[in-house]
């Protein structure tokens, strides 16, 4: 038995999904009860920015490479468009829906490992292989989210049990013979668009810019649409989001499944790009945490909070690097500091700077 919500919680959840959401059948909009396109209105005018903004950053990064001369700032962008696509694919569901996974190379490295399989043991193109990969990060993501929310696991459980599905994942790829065990998958060497691999760093650029800027169309359709409305009414308080008729085990495992589905295609991308893959770096630790800290670092349940953080975070490593050198376990390091930096200090992350400063400008004038 859950405690009774109060009238006041379920009428403002109400409200906010009413405000967020396009009128249609079975919709509580007050548009369709007082004859005013509000929320319709409310609806396209933050997509349309989004629209622009994503737009524009696109024609910048497109034209990037007209600037970028040396291969070194190349790799540097296409790392951090990379990071951006693992971010966006985590915070559909750790910022958009509240759900907060330590486990997400599970997707990753399944999509990694799928098409990796296709491509050794039955000579497919890799195009197919982004095709199944993706499919089996669905599917990986609605399973999973079916049998932790059916039985109602949320918070630190769900997140214990994420990173304990990747462990055995890892574990599984590392003992069978078809993925190399620990010897790990190496695809052939052959370039052309149809293998999604190139003899120049632009083509994978590119490829890494298009899977990006469509893991942040995705994160502004989430934001905007009827399903994101719902998603966050179940973050915020699921019970009354119950109350109000929502499905929140049916949205959480949608959301899983998207979620599931980005990352999948950012273990693909991580297996043309370097060709070669083993359980310990597309099942590991260092994938998830990737994934999470983008978005906390930029602006957790954000459009481009996971391109802020993720560019945000190349810099600082590359810097890092430059003083200390190369050292993983420092990386890792480093990374547990600007966590505990960004939760204790800058919650809403660099994206939420503008906010935090005019709410204590105001609170200045108000004293």
């Amino acid at each position: 038995m859950h405690p009774p919500q109060s009238n006041r919680s379920v009428t403002g959840m109400a409200s906010s999904i009413e405000d967020s959401a396009p009128p249609g059948r079975g919709s509580f909009s007050r548009s369709a009860r007082s004859g005013q396109p509000a929320a319709v209105t409310h609806l396209l005018g933050g997509t349309m920015r989004s629209v622009r903004v994503l737009g524009a950053i696109g024609i910048v990064l497109a034209l990037a490479p007209l600037v970028l001369h040396s291969d070194f700032q190349l790799t540097f962008v296409t790392l951090a468009l990379y990071s951006t696509l693992l971010g966006a694919a985590w915070n559909i569901l750790g910022g958009f829906g509240g759900q907060y996974s330590f486990g997400h190379a599970v997707f990753f490295g399944l999509g990694a490992y799928v098409a990796a399989m296709l491509q050794v043991h039955a000579g497919v193109p890799a195009w197919i292989g982004l095709v199944a990969g993706v499919a089996a990060g669905a599917a990986a993501g609605a399973a999973l989210g079916a049998i932790s929310f059916r039985y109602g696991l949320r918070g630190s459980y769900f997140a214990l049990v994420t990173l304990a599905m990747a462990e055995v994942f890892r574990i599984v790829a590392n003992s069978v013979p078809f993925t190399g065990a620990g010897v790990g998958m190496m695809i052939e060497l052959r370039t052309g668009l149809a293998d999604l691999q190139f003899e120049s760093r632009r083509g994978y650029y590119y490829l890494a810019l298009v899977l990006a800027l469509v893991a942040l169309a995705v994160g502004s359709w989430v934001r905007h649409s009827r399903f994101g409305a719902a998603l966050a009414a179940v973050r915020d308080n699921e019970d009354a989001a119950r109350a109000l008729g929502i499905d929140a085990t049916r949205v959480k495992v949608a959301a899983t499944a998207l979620s599931g589905t980005l990352m999948a295609a950012g273990g693909v991308f991580y297996l043309q790009y370097f060709h070669y893959i083993d359980p310990s770096l597309v099942f590991g630790p260092s994938v998830s945490v990737e994934a999470l800290l983008g978005p906390i670092v930029g602006g957790l349940g954000t459009v481009l909070g996971p391109l802020i953080g993720a560019f945000a975070l190349a810099l600082v490593s590359q810097i890092a690097t430059h003083l200390l050198g190369e050292a993983p376990a420092l990386s890792m390091a480093l990374y547990g500091l600007i966590l505990i930096v960004m939760v204790t200090f800058l919650p809403r992350g660099i994206g939420g700077l503008g906010k935090l400063v005019r709410l204590r400008a105001r609170r200045g004038r108000d004293a």
